[in-house]
């Protein structure tokens, strides 16, 4: 770092949406730690008025001098105001220039000095009125500005630059909807407030295609004036190949007066549109008001030296970084801070908890900070160099609530306003009244008065809402342990996942608690996770503070390379050397010694060619790069791949070198404490008298036994019964459990069934979070075309990851029809993709594995992943003119991949390589199933630990009794259904009927699908478990409840099916073909059903299946289109719906990877059907060709209209045109298959949702 003498103070801030902490050291050495308001004002409450000027008030504000002269004071709920003229802060008088008012009593009141909340900070801290020169300070200061900016919508007036096509790019995204079970789905708003395309083209190699021109920059700029906007933000396609557009709009908007221009490529050279679109809009909507913030500091402070925290953790001087990079910089303060902590204690792996009101970050520390490029801000992606932390939606402010059946805990936050019933503003019961009723925190300790009998009534009133909802009366302390086991479940589950999603077990690893509510619940999390340790710093309230204060000053350097690393090797020396060199320059730059500027780390990020996810290598001098990520990729994903390994990016970080602290181990001479008082505590349903203690006065050896609490000025910290705490020489506390006792008891089946819920969907998620991690394919690491499922021991369906709908509903059929042929044993696998034994289509293959415990099987977990290869007439396996399933790829009846312990992968290989249509992709395969083996492995592991925790009856009855929960909730919905027959007639686009006939009998259901079309001819054949799939979704969406997809929804429900296109028959010679029946007949049938109960107006109804290819390749998207309306609300454009969710290629990775141009992405204005409520409207795509290739189409809705609801007009059908180089436009079929030659044209128009009245 630059040198700085003593006379400097150091103050750290971050600054928060509620509360700025601070800490500061003087000159002398002297520290100071502050926690204030972050909208910049000190509060306070008149207590009498002594004089016309002069008022007593009550106000606790950390200063001994009198520096508030000419501060403004507002007295809230009364029109006075006046300049101070002096506070005498001994007697608390406060002296006005104005006279005030008769009455004041009782009233609060404001004071502020105008200025940031940091320049009040540091007047406060060095005590510096408004007519003294602040001392020379080093600040260093994190910032929820730009994130609340962003989630407020409280940014400049911003301008978005596209290529000419692409102006609804941010609109559509990556097409997929954020819940699956919703008819209503809400987009975020977007951050622009207009888009203008630009007519300029850059071709995937860089080369210009259509040049820009200098009357449309000038047309451009005459908009934006008329416009008024304050900042432009420019994105064109394929600029990370050849910025040379950007650059040029870029000159001339500055040289036009505009001072806020973001360029996509000067954020980030990446490969990817979408994000960097994104990145250059959040950018531009936050630059000016950044720049406005910061000028006031600046001003403020104007000779201190002020450094900004950036999401990657690092610091930056304030001239030199942009907006986008600072919105995750006070989580990342927090990481630095946990680490640099627990290295003081020799710790070195960590996961770092931090608990605060709303959420809860999470981030794992093994030995070095790990670091993501792109993060999410809301529901934005940003392209910026950010630690590593996931972001849990439970906090301190999570609502607690019965819905009926079972406790709920979140995902709903009270937030600051109202806050929990405890702050006495009308809120709702929260974990932290939870806590506080419990014992668990000491209402001394909040920063703002708190009211326990408002906590008491809010859980009165949750007494009485079981009692009249079940007729029984539970004890209050069972229903506070219930929840408050039921938030940290949770929050375990979730630690858990990112564990596994970074191959790390978290009892490897210490838990390190910070924020507001870390502490309190870190001994409990540490018990589930079977963590051995847990930290809690003194500083733990103001952790992200201190952090900020400790982190390096780093430069990061990036150079896109997308190359095979072997003809890159040679370059790869000198292209690192310039990349640190142009680091170290800019470091130079702001001011820091040559000398004292180091290369931290090197990044490379490796993978196989035609893959999208890359492996991070942290490259040494000397590494074989290739041997590296080779065994990296081993150890994460289980298998090899022969084949050629790319280099995406090279990362260099260069530093300023920093002292740090070496850790030297040290006997302590432990002692035990007198505490300052005792409080009562409940747990493990007894009430004990607990001991508290003040952690400021305890010393180095101090050693507590739980339960008890121990307060510090910014922190509370709840040791568990059986629990030791004590203090080290860096005031770090260490617990660790002295007896392991058995899990917590729960004493009420409404707390069980939330719990039990919660674990099996965690376990699911798991499973699906392993499988995406360790695959191959695009299709399910990046497409995230893939469900996992757990089963009870009849196989029927208990809990699903929320993944593919067509995928769940199917899993329970493919169980139960395998278990007829194959009776699976301990330690089997069966792989099977056969429609006959509840299989969709043949690229999703299915793996089922059989549980047992003690030698009984109680369960079965599934996994299914669709295959982008596994043979068929057509490369992609899904053709469109295939009339049997033979020509559809490599079937695959029920096998065993492992047998009783046993692999079995020649066997399937052979499969796999024999047939009249083989797979041409035999490697990708194998790895696919490879992390599928690897998914259904761990869900056996964490079925067999809840058994060894809970035991094998419990695990099974609640399996069953969220079956009967799901059962319940349906049979309340039917009892409340005025009909009693329900019909719907929808035929597909050929002419085949779809009818079903629904009967309400009391509470159960027939649904009756006679009068169907019979078996077809062609591949729009639907099997018994996609209509099942079917019939699940639609019944869940009914429910609209908070619940997993579980089969009890089947209990109450009669199906009946016969014989043809929804059940054909597999038992003859010639199999019917089925692909277009699980990806088109799905999405028409159940648009039939909603149209049957009149639920919601007809979706797009299709899923627009897109697939190309030749010998060399394939490729495969489904594409978004229109909803329908409903009652109370518009379609959405341009987004999937119902049985399908997956993502859609960004179109410069679709331009990189395949031999096409993508010369339209927009959405088809008015294909929606109008109504009261309109339709969404579908989009516009096309695609222009550069080599010859086959090209399939397996689509619906272009002969039929999408329907309205209630006489509102029907969505546009879809069409696809396909233009010859020579200009002869010939339109499709719905259903087909075509060569296309070099400068072939296709334009695929969507369907629009139907409208509602």
């Amino acid at each position: 770092m630059p040198s700085r003498s003593n006379s400097f103070w150091q103050i750290w801030i971050d600054t928060g949406g509620t509360f700025t902490d601070c800490i500061a050291t003087s000159p002398t050495g002297n520290i100071l730690r502050l926690k204030i308001l972050s909208s910049s004002v000190l509060r306070g409450k008149a207590i009498r008025r002594i004089s016309d000027y002069i008022l007593k008030a009550e106000m606790s504000w950390p200063i001994e001098k009198d520096i508030f002269k000419e501060f403004d004071f507002k007295m809230i709920g009364s029109s006075f105001s006046s300049s101070i003229e002096k506070i005498d802060l001994e007697k608390k008088y406060i002296h006005f220039l104005n006279p005030l008012p008769k009455k004041i009593e009782g009233f609060s009141f404001e004071v502020t000095s105008h200025e940031e909340v940091p320049v009040l900070a540091a007047r406060l801290l060095t005590g510096t009125s408004l007519y003294e020169s602040f001392p020379a300070i080093e600040m260093k200061l994190g910032s929820t500005r730009g994130t609340n900016a962003i989630l407020e919508r409280k940014g400049a007036k911003t301008a978005l630059i596209v290529t000419k096509g692409f102006k609804d790019l941010l609109l559509i995204g990556n097409q997929q909807r954020p819940d699956l079970f919703t008819p209503n789905i809400i987009k975020p708003s977007q951050l622009y407030n207009s888009v203008i395309e630009v007519s300029e083209r850059i071709e995937n190699n860089g080369t210009v295609l259509r040049p820009l021109r200098a009357s449309e920059i000038n047309a451009i700029i005459s908009q934006l004036r008329k416009q008024k906007i304050e900042s432009v933000a420019i994105a064109l396609l394929n600029s990370y190949r050849n910025p040379e557009h950007e650059l040029e709009l870029e000159k001339a908007l500055k040289k036009s007066g505009f001072n806020y221009v973001s360029v996509s490529t000067n954020l980030s050279s990446q490969l990817k549109i979408l994000p960097r679109a994104e990145t250059s809009v959040a950018n531009a909507y936050l630059d000016p008001i950044i720049d406005q913030y910061l000028s006031g500091i600046q001003k403020g402070l104007s000779n201190a030296k002020l450094s900004i925290m950036t999401s990657a953790g690092s610091l930056v001087r304030a001239t030199s970084f942009y907006p986008k990079d600072s919105l995750l910089s006070g989580p990342a303060g927090g990481v630095v801070g946990a680490a640099n902590q627990a290295a003081k204690s020799g710790v070195h792996k960590l996961i770092a908890f931090d608990m605060g009101g709303t959420s809860t970050d999470v981030s794992l520390y093994n030995n070095r900070l790990d670091y993501r490029f792109e993060s999410h801000v809301g529901s934005f992606k940003i392209l910026s160099p950010s630690l590593s932390i996931e972001t849990i939606a439970a906090g301190g402010g999570s609502i607690c609530d019965f819905d009926g059946h079972r406790f709920t805990v979140g995902p709903h936050s009270a937030g600051a306003s109202p806050g929990p019933a405890c702050y006495d503003a009308g809120g709702p019961l929260t974990i932290t009244d939870v806590n506080l009723l419990l014992g668990r925190l000491n209402p001394g300790i909040f920063s703002i008065p708190v009211n326990q009998k408002k906590s008491e009534e809010a859980l009165n009133n949750l007494l009485l809402k079981i009692k009249r909802a079940t007729g029984r009366v539970v004890k209050s302390q069972s229903v506070l342990e219930s929840l408050v086991q039921i938030a940290n479940e949770k929050m375990a589950d979730a630690i858990r996942k990112i564990s596994v999603q970074q191959g790390h077990d978290p009892k490897d690893f210490a838990l390190l608690g910070f924020g507001g509510a870390g502490g309190q619940h870190a001994c409990a999390l540490a018990d589930i996770l079977k963590m051995k340790e847990v930290i809690i710093p003194y500083d733990a309230g103001l952790l992200s503070a201190y952090g900020i204060g400790h982190a390096s000053i780093e430069m990061f350097e990036e150079k896109l390379v997308l190359k095979d690393w072997k003809s890159f090797d040679s370059a790869f020396p000198e292209v690192t050397a310039q990349l640190f060199d142009k680091a170290k320059t800019k470091l130079e730059a702001e001011g820091y010694s040559k000398d004292a500027i180091g290369l931290k780390k090197i990044l490379l990020f490796l993978r196989f060619s035609g893959q999208d996810s890359s492996i991070e290598i942290d490259f040494q001098n000397g590494d074989d790069v290739l041997a590296s990520f080779q065994k990296k990729y081993i150890s994460i994903f289980g298998h090899w791949v022969d084949r050629a390994v790319e280099l995406e990016t090279i990362k260099v970080i260069a530093s300023v070198e920093t002292k740090s602290e070496k850790f030297i181990a040290e006997e302590l001479k432990s002692y035990h404490p007198k505490p300052v008082g005792t409080q009562w505590i409940f747990f493990g349903g007894k009430k004990k008298k607990g001991n508290v203690y003040q952690w400021e006065s305890l010393s180095a050896g101090a050693t507590i036994e739980g339960p008890a609490i121990v307060i510090s000025n910014n922190s509370t910290t709840f040791i568990e019964n059986y629990w030791t705490w004590s203090l080290d020489k860096n005031q770090n506390a260490h617990l660790g459990q002295k007896k392991k006792v058995s899990a917590n008891k729960v004493h009420s089946q409404e707390a069980q069934l939330e719990l039990f819920t919660n674990r099996f969907t965690a376990l699911a998620q798991e499973m699906g979070a392993l499988l995406q991690r360790t695959s191959f394919s695009v299709n399910v690491k990046e497409r995230l075309d893939f469900s996992c499922a757990v089963l009870d021991a009849d196989g029927q369906l208990v809990v699903n990851a929320p993944h593919i709908p067509v995928h769940l509903g199917s899993m329970g059929v493919c169980v139960r029809e395998v278990c007829r042929v194959i009776q699976m044993k301990d330690g089997d696998v069966i792989v099977t993709n056969h429609p006959a034994f509840g299989g969709s289509h043949l690229p999703d293959v299915t793996l089922i594995k059989p549980i047992f415990f003690k030698k009984k099987l109680i369960a079965y977990v599934a996994n299914r992943a669709h295959h982008s290869e596994i043979g068929g007439m057509k490369p992609g396996s899904m053709p469109a003119n295939a009339t049997s399933l033979v020509e559809e790829g490599i079937i695959i009846s029920p096998t065993y991949l492992i047998r009783q312990g046993v692999p079995q992968w020649d066997y399937v290989k052979g499969i796999l390589l024999n047939g009249p249509y083989p797979t041409r992709a035999i490697e990708e395969n194998l790895a696919d199933l490879n992390a599928a083996l690897a998914a259904v492995n761990l869900g056996e592991k964490g079925l067999h630990q809840l058994c060894l925790q809970y035991g094998e009856k419990e695990v099974s009855l609640y399996m069953k009794k969220l079956n009967v929960y799901a059962t319940t909730l349906l049979k309340e919905k039917i009892r409340s259904l005025r009909k009693k027959s329900f019909t719907a007639l929808e035929r597909l686009d050929d002419g085949s009927p779809l009818k079903v006939r629904i009967t309400k009998i009391s509470d159960r259901l027939k649904i009756d699908f006679t009068g169907s079309s019979n078996v077809h001819p062609g591949n729009l054949n639907a099997t018994k478990a996609i209509v099942q799939s079917v019939v699940l979704y639609v019944l869940r969406l009914m429910v609209d409840r908070p619940l997993p997809m579980n089969e009890g929804l089947m209990k109450p429900v009669e199906l009946i099916l016969p014989t043809g296109l929804l059940n054909p028959d597999f038992s003859k010679e010639k199999l019917p073909a089925v692909v277009g029946g699980n990806t088109e007949v799905s999405q028409r049938l159940t648009d039939t059903l909603l149209k049957a109960f009149g639920l919601v107006a007809c979706s797009q109804g299709t899923m627009n299946n897109f697939l190309f290819g030749n010998d060399r390749f394939g490729y495969y998207e489904t594409i978004c289109g229109g909803t329908g309306a409903g009652h109370g609300f518009h379609g959405t454009d341009a987004v999937h719906q119902h049985m399908t969710n997956t993502r859609i290629t960004d179109p410069e990775v679709f331009e990189f990877r395949y031999p096409v141009r993508l010369e339209k992405f927009e959405i088809r204005k008015n294909s929606g059907g109008k109504g009261k409520w309109n339709g969404g409207d579908g989009i516009e795509r096309e695609i222009f060709f550069k080599e010859s290739l086959d090209i399939n189409l397996l689509t619906q809705h272009r002969v039929e209209k999408p329907y309205g609801l209630k006489g509102a007009a029907p969505g546009k059908t879809g069409e696809q045109i396909l233009i010859h180089s020579n200009g002869k436009k010939e339109k499709l079929k719905g259903m087909d298959s075509k060569t296309v030659k070099i400068g072939d044209r296709l334009i695929i128009k969507t369907p629009g949702g139907g409208g509602s009245n």
